[in-house]
């Protein structure tokens, strides 16, 4: 059985508030504010994976990532924690690529991958939250899709996958070929590579395609296109501070509570 996990790298999730910046003619985060990392979620799926093909039930598994030319970083992690090969899409020229036109992208180079039996990917990117890819791409190829996946198994021809539901939690049993979308589990924490591997990752070849090379002309990728942003920016956030002065106690209150009135935070039937 062979897998693809769809990878993005992302700004990095922890960097401060204080140093976010917005290119609003670009509409989108500012180049070079924080180092690009992969998404949690896609962190997840990926270890998903690797358990998989521990365990025997997959045995070749390939990174997929779409994205501007200088994003191999996360391939580069993936060959390091032994995936057997990186195939990169190369989006430069696309025009900020919405969800529908990402799931184009990653369909068409999974069509030229070849057979693939499972695709996994994270339940939602890390930085617009939009929680459609994974969906779209089995829409797009026809195929059974699991959402919020956290564990999974061989059932015989079958893949008996655990599931977070209302509620609780469901077991499902899905006949590949089929789709997983992914979500956080204390036992989907990425592993660590090796110094070795991590130095061999350097050295092992990317598999690299251009919109061109996968058949996709502009045309058809502005029809796939759904979302139009107008706008991005970053709320300003006005704080004020005033010190209530009172001889005792109870004149603080009174003043505290006359001035919550005032500003319009406190009725006086409440």
């Amino acid at each position: 059985m062979r897998a693809v996990v769809l990878l993005k790298e992302i700004l990095d999730w922890e960097l401060p508030a204080s140093k976010f910046r917005v290119d609003e003619t670009a509409k989108q985060a500012a180049d070079g504010i924080a180092p690009m990392l992969l998404g949690p979620f896609e962190q997840h799926s990926l270890e998903l994976a690797l358990q998989l093909k521990d365990a025997g039930v997959v045995e070749n598994v390939t990174a997929l990532l779409a994205g501007p030319a200088g994003s191999v970083n996360g391939l580069r992690k993936a060959l390091a924690l032994r995936c057997d090969e990186a195939v990169h899409v190369v989006t430069d020229g696309v025009d900020g690529a919405d969800p529908s036109q990402t799931a184009e992208l990653l369909v068409a180079a999974l069509k030229r991958l070849g057979p693939v039996d499972l695709v996994l990917a994270g339940r939602q990117a890390g930085d617009w939250d939009h929680g459609q890819v994974g969906y779209l791409v089995a829409e797009r190829l026809g195929r059974p899709c699991v959402g919020l996946v956290f564990r999974a198994e061989r059932d015989g021809d079958r893949l008996r996958v655990w599931r977070v539901a209302p509620g609780g939690v469901e077991q499902l049993a899905v006949r590949p070929p089929a789709v997983l979308t992914v979500t956080s589990d204390a036992g989907l924490q990425l592993r660590m590579g090796s110094v070795m591997d991590r130095m061999a990752a350097n050295k092992k070849p990317i598999t690299t395609w251009t919109v061109d090379e996968l058949g996709l002309a502009p045309e058809r990728l502005a029809a796939a296109r759904r979302l139009e942003l107008e706008r991005v920016w970053v709320p300003e956030v006005e704080r004020r501070c005033e010190v209530i002065d009172g001889d005792d106690p109870a004149e603080a209150v009174r003043t505290v509570l006359a001035r919550l009135e005032e500003l319009k935070l406190l009725s006086r039937s409440a």
